[in-house]
């Protein structure tokens, strides 16, 4: 402890009295006047206000929050100087919300970039002619007693860059770091009655340099602020707890140091108590002046915290005089747990964790970086629901209250430091770079320790926070191992972790971001490694994306070392916006005129959920893949189903399971049971299948639900789910009717009758143009090939909206070279002129009045052909027929590499409803192994296409024209798609690319996943449908 104490000594030193620039352009300076960093606890009166924790009810707590005049200044040239000052008037200033971001609040502009500085590089200088400047001010009063008998201090949740504190007119101090706390020790700059605050806010110092993170670039005091104060005889200045456990991970090693800053001799008591409110250790000790205390005990079979059963014990501390009074109280959550890296895996509570992660930035769809505790709250649900068990604070610790969300409702953290320099530099730096890069730096060190330290104090109680990130894609250097190797010696109970330390001395978990595939296995492969490999940042979620992740973790599953991750990331970046004609849409980088600007696009759109938090259809995906609960059969016609629970301290009992035998698609036999399979188990069952017909398809499905609901749980809600395939019908062997139509030929069409329906080609197109049943034209327009798809933000990452442009415009310049009937069948025979290669369409006319429709596709021998986006056609239909249902995979949208949790099925729905709007517009509504598929209108009439193979289909009220921006992508957004007034269309495709997710930048689709093949052939059918 002498140790942090010399080390907390020399950064206060250093930060106060050795800066002669102006603070904001001097890495040494970013802590003048400020408290050292501690715990989040708060005082009490008593004991019980401490039990309630009620900290805006507490007596000794005054919330600073509301209203504040504010002034914006472009510059700190123009900046009101001399503003702090008592006798300064702001009667004419605006006023401003406390906490908020100023864009917010009508000053200034959002700029998102994702690894370019805002301004020109030259640390640790910033702009002084482009640096908005927020002047605040607001008035609190203090009664006579408070300021005669209590000590006051001033504590800031956080706030951006860089700030000033005057408080009566007299200078407090000056903080960087706009995601740690700042406190202040002001009890000798207050007094009774009226008091004035004032905090002098800028947009950019030296800090910045630290806070290169992918996020919106957002100015103000964006958290909490308050007042609390403490008895001038002594205060519990901080405390650290370490609730661990023993070896066989049963008895809980309680162990606690209370530091006090005290002026006279007090008692202190410990009492903890369990979540029924029972006490279950209590102690007290006397204790003098400045002590630090310690109290230890082992406590036998404590109950467990874990992210499935956050079990909360709660610790009091109560500091009384000799008369026994209470000088001040406080509490905190305690969470017995055992954090350990051994056999080269990360184990909590002695068991192998698998991550469930996800990456979370600070952001509201509304309110920029300032985030209310409802949304935190509906994120946790959405998470949990979600199967999600853990979180990255990517990149920069979050507000407290996160942190006490997570430890009630159960989510893993990792707590990550709020440093990242990427515009400086991450791989190869040069000797010259390194003389002023903040990983190897001197000037630097001080400022990257404090960061490290402030993270570690203010979050070291919280059960919650398992692992400690020294930051984010910043280059490794001497700052980050001196950072390191504080930690370990001020936390023994966690792991630190840094992703660009690699495999080197300063990092207890191998944490890289989107390693391909083949690297990944790699290191599964590999003997003798001694640490896991847990990827801070994979799958990227940007747009219409998620795919191949059923395969990442069929393969993380494969290897122990191997640990899964944290999806990048969890929320859109996005804001609320109307257009001229009050339409909603969310904007991205760009969208607000910040010309002069560098900004990075929709590349702050890589979310599993919208902005306000809505669900896309790829979190469906992760849901499935990181269920805890698991189904696996060797033999499941036979109805023999082995259940495996991974939780690592629930049992099965609160859960029920339901199945379902369906065949082609429609329920056949139901039911229910309930199992108890205790934690990290398993047990088989066998379920009373009725005989099965393999001339058909039969699927079995298998639920689990909640048997009780709870805050964050509802009744019912289903956490885990499996579909097997007993049976799977031969389409290509599927009864057609005869080809016996009768076919006509004039000199601009053929035609072809058979059961009351009427067929017509075009002679010169050799396209259907015509399908009438009951003299009604199902179509609206000729069905044409389909070989492009709208790019999705990967396939632009990838290049393929350039290296298979050619497939763009194929269909419609493909040239007829020969259409003629050819025995009971009509043949258009095709050049493609972009691709060297044939393609042809022989349309067959059946007795009852369908169509059989076959299709082949051949490249020339030796010609280069670019990878085809998709493979099918489109049937363009009225309007009116906007009543969709499809037999294959639903009922949310997927694609060939994201569709385990699409089980086959019957699905319907409005064609309007069918695409996601994606907030920019892409490629969106597919559906795979397709069977059947039908649009209808409301009379009755329509069409059913049926599959002679498994066929992929959407049902639109758009064309991928419509969506896609060409060659350059385009600040599009989901207000500026309008659907067509007068079409619907039937994409019917034999397949089409995968959808990848790796990366956003270059990563592939899987190889099985694309379509590569120098031919492809499919069948399909056309059935009128009549009422």
């Amino acid at each position: 402890m002498n140790k942090m104490k010399t080390i907390s000594l020399l950064l206060t030193l250093g930060v106060t009295f050795g800066a002669k620039a102006a603070e904001w352009e001097n890495p040494r300076a970013f802590a003048e006047g400020r408290m050292a960093p501690r715990a989040t606890f708060y005082p009490y009166s008593s004991v019980n206000e401490a039990l309630d924790a009620n900290v805006w009810q507490s007596s000794r707590v005054t919330c600073l929050n509301g209203r504040w005049a504010f002034c914006y200044s472009p510059n700190p040239k123009s900046r009101p100087a001399d503003f702090y000052k008592t006798d300064y008037n702001v009667s004419r200033w605006d006023s401003i919300d406390v906490p908020s971001n100023w864009e917010f609040q009508g000053y200034g502009i959002p700029i998102y970039t994702n690894t370019t500085y805002v301004f020109p590089v030259n640390p640790p200088y910033v702009p002084h002619d482009d640096n908005p400047v927020g002047s605040y001010k607001r008035t609190f009063t203090l009664d006579s007693a408070t300021v005669n008998n209590s000590r006051t201090f001033l504590h800031f949740d956080g706030s951006t860059a860089g700030m000033y504190v005057w408080v009566n007119g007299k200078k407090v101090g000056y903080v960087q770091s706009q995601k740690n706390p700042a406190e202040f020790d002001i009890t000798d700059f207050v007094k009774p009655g009226g008091n004035e605050l004032a905090c002098e806010v800028y947009r950019w110092t030296d800090g910045s340099y630290l806070e290169d993170q992918d996020f919106w670039r957002l100015s103000g005091i964006d958290r909490n602020v308050y007042l609390y104060n403490t008895d001038k005889r002594g205060r519990i200045a901080d405390f650290f707890v370490k609730a661990d456990l023993d070896g066989r991970y049963r008895n809980g090693l309680f162990n606690v140091d209370v530091k006090l800053d005290s002026s006279e001799p007090l008692t202190l008591s410990a009492t903890l108590y369990d979540a029924g409110g029972r006490k279950v250790y209590s102690t007290d000790r006397k204790v003098g002046a400045n002590e630090t205390v310690s109290f230890k005990s082992t406590l036998t079979k404590v109950n467990k915290w874990n992210y499935d059963s956050p079990y909360l014990y709660r610790l009091v501390l109560d500091l009384r005089d000799a008369s026994g009074k209470t000088v001040e109280a406080t509490s905190t959550n305690v969470g017995f747990r055992k954090v350990e890296i051994k056999n080269s895996q990360l184990h909590v509570n002695g068991i192998p964790l698998e991550v469930h992660g996800v990456n979370m930035q600070e952001h509201h769809p509304d309110n920029g970086h300032t985030i209310d505790e409802e949304t935190m709250i509906k994120d946790i649900r959405t998470m949990k629901q979600h199967n999600i068990n853990a979180v990255r604070t990517s990149h920069y610790p979050q507000p407290p209250l996160w942190y006490d969300l997570c430890d009630r409702y159960g989510l893993l953290l990792v707590d990550e430091a709020n440093i990242e320099a990427h515009g400086l530099g991450v791989y190869d730096i040069s000797d010259e770079a390194k003389k002023t890069h903040p990983g190897h730096a001197e000037m630097w060190r001080d400022a990257v320790l404090d960061r490290e330290i402030s993270l570690v104090e203010r979050d070291k109680n919280h059960p919650s926070v398992i692992i400690w990130s020294l930051g984010n894609e910043t280059s490794n250097g001497k700052n980050f191992i001196d950072s390191y190797h504080w930690i370990k010696k001020r936390d023994n109970t966690r792991p630190v972790q840094f992703e660009q330390a690699g495999e080197g001395e300063n990092t207890d978990i191998v944490c890289p971001m989107y390693p391909p595939y083949e690297w990944i296995a790699d290191y599964g492969k590999r003997e003798g490694v001694t640490r896991p490999y847990i990827m801070c940042e994979f799958a990227h979620a940007m747009g219409n994306s998620t795919g191949n992740f059923q395969d990442l973790f069929d393969l993380i599953r494969t290897y122990p070392t191997l640990q899964g991750g944290f999806i990048w990331d969890w929320v859109d970046q996005g804001f609320r916006m109307k257009d001229e004609n009050g339409r909603e849409y969310w904007s991205y980088g760009g969208d607000y005129g910040a010309t002069g600007y560098t900004h990075d696009e929709n590349f702050c759109i890589n979310g599993l959920v919208n902005p306000d938090r809505k669900p896309h259809p790829g979190l469906s995906e992760v849901k499935k893949v990181y269920q805890d609960i698991r189904f696996s059969s060797d033999n499941p016609i036979s109805g023999e189903v082995t259940v495996e629970n991974l939780f690592p301290s629930l049992s099965t009992e609160p859960y029920e399971f339901f199945w379902e035998l369906l065949c082609d698609g429609n329920v056949v036999t139901e039911g229910r049971f309930e199992l108890k399979v205790a934690a990290r188990s398993s047990k088989t069952i066998r379920l009373p299948l009725p005989p099965i017909d393999k001339g058909a398809d039969y699927t079995l499905d298998i639920y689990a639900c909640a048997k009780k609901g709870d805050e964050i749980i509802p009744t019912g809600h289903e956490v885990a789910r499996e579909q097997f395939i007993l049976a799977q019908k031969d389409l290509g062997a599927t009864s057609l009717a005869e080809a016996k139509a009768k076919i006509i030929h004039d000199c601009d069409n053929w035609t072809a009758e058979a059961a009351g329906a009427s067929m017509t080609f075009d002679a010169l197109s050799g396209e259907l143009t015509a399908y009438t049943i009951d003299g009604k034209n199902l179509l609206s327009g000729a069905m044409m090939p389909s070989f492009w798809r709208a790019p999705t933000d990967n396939d632009f990452g990838n290049n393929l909206h350039v290296k298979s442009n050619a497939w763009r415009t194929a269909a419609q310049n493909r040239r007829l070279v020969s259409f003629a009937r050819d025995g009971n069948s009509l043949k258009a025979v095709y050049r493609l002129q972009e691709v060297p290669s044939d393609y042809t369409v022989v349309y067959t006319p059946l007795d009852d009045g369908s169509l059989s429709v076959a299709v082949a596709w051949k490249a020339d021998d030796g010609a280069f052909t670019p990878e085809l986006p998709r493979f099918g056609m489109i049937i363009t239909m009225p309007r009116s027929f906007n009543d969709f249902a499809w037999y294959g995979r639903g009922p949310q949208e997927n694609y060939s590499d994201r569709k385990t949790s699409a089980f086959l099925g019957r699905y319907s729905g409005k064609v309007a409803d069918m695409r996601w709007n994606y907030i920019r517009p892409q490629e969106t509504g597919n559906h795979t192994d397709v069977r059947e598929a039908s649009l209808t209108d409301a009379t009755g009439y329509g069409i059913k296409v049926l599959g002679l193979q498994p066929l992929e289909v959407s049902a639109l009220d758009i064309l991928p024209s419509a969506l896609d921006p060409g060659l350059i992508k385009h600040q599009q957004h989901s207000n500026d798609i309008s659907p067509s007034l007068r079409d619907v269309y039937l994409y019917v495709d034999l397949a089409q690319r995968g959808l990848g997710g790796d990366n956003s930048w270059w990563a592939l689709p899987y190889e099985q996943y694309r379509l590569v093949g120098k031919e492809y052939s499919y069948s399909f059918v056309i059935k009128p449908i009549k009422p």
